[in-house]
């Protein structure tokens, strides 16, 4: 469910800040690319190339993945990402 979701997502976050470590993850989802990242890849269609790189940035960097979902960043981030997929 989509709460098991959320918190597994907060645990792999907290690990991986915990222990510094790089982790790719792939994903459709911009919200979970947005609380997760420290950079977001955006394709192309196929052939899939490099169309842009968005540094992630929040004021806290400690936030955890959950915490950023409610950080004002957040939805600007969001709609970045959202805009570039739409051209």
């Amino acid at each position: 469910d989509y709460q098991t979701r959320l918190t597994v997502c907060d645990d792999i976050g907290t690990i991986l800040r915990k222990t510094k470590k790089t982790a790719v993850l792939i994903t459709h989802d911009l919200a979970e690319a947005v609380s997760m990242a420290d950079r977001i890849i955006v394709l192309t269609r196929r052939p899939g190339r490099i169309k842009s790189i968005v540094p992630i940035h929040f004021s806290a960097p400690v936030l955890s993945p959950l915490e950023r979902r409610n950080d004002p960043a957040f939805s600007n981030y969001f709609n970045s990402v959202w805009k570039l997929l739409q051209t």
